[in-house]
């Protein structure tokens, strides 16, 4: 059964005072497009709103960091406020909350399988964030955005978080063997709408760590950091050069 709007407020513990924000953020373009052309661009769709929820996501998150993470530079800080507010992590944070199922989309999108895609529902995200910002302000957006991403802070809070595994694993590489791991597409799967890349990541030819992800670079962060694991193994192996 389909999830209800009340059941979507009760999961981000939000309510609206003004359900229509809820509904807009909920709007995609390709639905408004086909139903409310008559409609003022602002209330057509969710895409003025996602433009506003990116920039409260960055201000909350960055707060949250400097909370979480009292010793980090503020040039750890950008990667990790970079890390978590991009649509990889937005993405997967609406699964826990099922916003997949309210969405609304045009036939269009319907039929290429829209309510899955990691962009549409990213952007979805954002726009519900504008929408409870607009709608109780400041004071009520926070408490929700602490709630989403509470598990992630948790997840990574013993170390700096949300690394770029990639520039890791290439200083520690160059520090012990004077040179640069590469990347190799080994293969890519699935329709276009879903692509699925498999990655390798070497050192002098040697495959250290496969993986796989939706694009290319979310496939190299994620082989890199299996490397990353692998790694004292492969260094042990002596210092050749």
């Amino acid at each position: 059964m389909t999830m209800t709007l009340q059941e979507l407020q009760e999961r981000i513990r939000y309510q609206f005072g003004d359900p229509r924000l809820l509904i807009q953020s909920l709007t995609h373009v390709s639905y408004g497009h086909e139903n409310f052309q008559d409609r003022a661009l602002a209330y057509r769709d969710n895409e003025r709103l996602e433009y506003l929820g990116d920039a409260v996501l960055d201000l909350v998150i960055s707060d949250l960091l400097l909370e979480s993470f009292p010793d980090a530079t503020e040039g750890q800080l950008s990667k990790m406020r970079a890390a978590v507010v991009n649509e990889k992590t937005l993405y997967e944070i609406t699964k826990t909350f099922k916003l997949s199922e309210l969405v609304r989309l045009g036939k269009g999108e319907q039929r290429t399988g829209g309510s899955d895609k990691p962009s549409i529902l990213s952007s979805a995200f954002e726009a519900l964030i504008a929408a409870i910002y607009i709608d109780g302000g400041f004071n009520a957006v926070y408490p929700v955005v602490r709630y989403l991403f509470a598990p992630l802070f948790r997840e990574e809070n013993c170390s700096i978080s949300f690394q770029d595994h990639k520039t890791q694993l290439q200083e520690k590489v160059q520090g012990k063997y004077r040179v640069t791991p590469t990347y190799h597409l080994i293969a890519s799967t699935g329709p276009d709408h879903a692509k699925v890349f498999e990655i390798e990541v070497r050192i002098r030819n040697q495959i250290i760590a496969k993986s796989t992800g939706p694009s290319k670079k979310e496939a190299e962060q994620n082989a890199a950091r299996d490397a990353l694991n692998n790694l004292p193994d492969v260094l042990s192996l002596g210092d050749e050069k």
